[in-house]
């Protein structure tokens, strides 16, 4: 074999190797303009907004040969691991949703729990692939003690199939027999403890996952799970929420349900995965692609219409997201790249007026916030926290002019009255360098430093110099976007050796100067000195 065959060949093979690993390499530079209308919010998201789930997978669970959850279920989790009590920590408070498939499974060793309380065995011959579980009134005392030392806030997924026979045809019928979770509940009043809400159910709407339930019984049932939080919390403030149905939206289904549930709901949540599977080998590139992530606005939208069209008081929620199902994909899910679609989500789901957001997972397969066996926070963390400091409750109408590659939300800012934008590049060549303009029909009081009185100046906005901002930008170690480690301002968010969850520290940019966003990047701009009328 002759050397310059030996040569491609070595090419070739290290093109392949890399071939997967995304270097950003920057050749073009374009321009653009963020508009953000400031007269009144688009929509309004919760103070705790930011949500991530705790599942009961047990380590058995396997998708396409990896087993990616450990000792992350509900039931062995490590509650004692510095790490994870700081991350929780850092959110003051993080929602946590404790619910999954198997919730459907499981009972409650309560007093009057006659059953042995086992744990869950896989069968591949039953609904869901597994026996029935129990969680153990002291492990939930534990949990109990871990989430009131870390100040999470506790939405509970109730067992809905309690009861119920599944038919051949795959629907679950009869009423729910809600007696051990009654005697839960109870158990939990007795006891001082807290759980903020109570979620029935986890994908029985619709068409269901498994089995499903009809919606006119599932209202009756949501309705019985009120009657039961009325009067165990009688005497008890304040009352926890009630959710439902925590599944697939599907727009007859919900319709019906919100319609029939009456005033006994307080959020209506729905999961998203819509990535697709886990295996599937396109899902970096559906993440990068405008087009796709727009898709799921029309189920926003369509929520939105039937919640505004029915006469629930009902909220909406996303109570479960991880984007790809069957627990995501390594080096995809819990890297650097997810990061575009998980903070697109967060910013798309605000626009359209939902409350809350709940992640799947907090950890667990391959799409937790934090690593499943070190519990070190992956990318997604670091931008979920830093949404957190920095987007306040009111969502703006944001718009971009120019390139089709930036992603582009606003918020009324969390640290002050000003407001913060939120830009993302899905390029993997071109640095757009953008300027801020508020709509010209608006009118901007644009406070300094240096002087107390408001002036006011039509758009677009110039600032006189004497003031800065706040940017946090966000990219991949080595540019590579499976990489798992976040770069902020360049350098590496990692825990410490004790496990301190690291500084989210800013750079300040002269106010008059345009925003860089580098490829493959996402810059949140604080902007503190921009007043709008929604943020006032």
């Amino acid at each position: 074999m002759g050397c310059r065959q030996i040569s491609v060949i070595v090419l070739f093979l290290w093109v392949f190797q890399f071939a997967d690993k995304t270097v950003v390499s920057s050749a073009v530079e374009e321009k653009g303009t963020v508009f953000v209308y400031g007269r009144a919010a688009v929509g309004t998201v919760d103070e705790d907004f930011i949500c991530a789930t705790l599942d009961w997978w047990p380590p058995q669970k396997c998708d396409y040969g990896t087993c990616a959850w450990d000792h992350a279920s509900i039931l062995n989790l490590d509650l004692n691991n510095t790490i994870f009590q700081n991350a929780i920590r850092e959110f003051a408070p993080l929602k946590i949703r404790i619910g999954g498939t198997l919730q459907d499974l499981v009972i409650y060793e309560t007093p009057d729990q006659k059953q042995p309380c086992l744990p869950f065995t896989q069968n591949t011959s039953l609904l869901f692939g597994y026996t029935q579980g129990c969680l153990p009134m002291r492990r939930w005392n534990q949990l109990n003690d871990f989430f009131s030392k870390t100040g999470a806030k506790v939405i509970f997924g109730l067992n809905a199939l309690s009861g119920r026979s599944i038919q051949s045809n795959g629907e679950a019928v009869g009423a729910w027999d809600y007696t051990n979770a009654e005697s839960f509940i109870q158990y939990i009043v007795q006891n001082n403890h807290t759980v903020d809400g109570w979620e029935l159910g986890n994908e029985l709407c619709g068409s269901g996952v498994g089995t499903r339930v009809a919606a006119s019984q599932y209202a009756t049932d949501t309705i019985a799970l009120r009657d039961i939080v009325n009067r165990v919390y009688k005497d008890v403030s304040p009352m926890p929420l009630v959710i439902g149905p925590g599944g697939f939206f599907d727009a007859a289904w919900f319709t019906e349900y919100l319609n029939k549930t009456e005033n006994s709901l307080n959020a209506t949540t729905r999961h998203i995965y819509d990535l697709g599977p886990g295996v599937d080998q396109h899902l970096i590139e559906k993440i990068l692609n405008p087009s796709y992530l727009d898709q799921e606005a029309t189920t926003f939208r369509s929520l939105k219409n039937i919640i505004n069209n029915s006469s629930t008081k009902a909220v909406a929620w996303v109570g479960e997201a991880g984007g790809a199902y069957n627990s995501g994909r390594n080096l995809v899910s819990n890297a650097f790249v997810y990061s575009f679609w998980y903070l697109d989500q967060l910013g798309m789901a605000s626009v359209y007026d939902t409350k809350t957001y709940c992640r799947q997972s907090l950890i667990g397969g391959n799409y937790g916030l934090l690593n499943t066996t070190n519990f070190t926070p992956n990318p997604d963390y670091y931008s979920a926290l830093i949404w957190r400091r920095l987007m306040g409750r009111k969502a703006l109408f944001t718009t971009f002019s120019g390139t089709k590659k930036i992603r582009s939300y606003t918020h009324c800012a969390r640290q002050s009255k000003g407001i913060t934008v939120l830009l993302m590049n899905l390029d993997n060549t071109t640095t757009v360098v953008a300027n801020v303009e508020l709509n010209n029909t608006y009118k901007l009081r644009h406070r300094t430093t240096s002087q107390k009185i408001a002036r006011t100046s039509q758009m677009p906005w110039v600032s006189n110099g004497e003031t800065q901002r706040e940017e946090y930008h966000l990219t991949a170690k080595d540019g590579n976007l499976h990489s798992q480690t976040m770069l902020l301002n360049g350098h590496a968010l990692q825990v410490n050796s004790i496990g301190d969850i690291p500084p989210l520290e800013p750079i300040h940019v002269n106010s008059t100067d345009p925003i860089t966003i580098a490829p493959y990047s996402i810059v949140f701009v604080h902007m503190p000195n921009v007043v709008v009328p929604a943020c006032a």
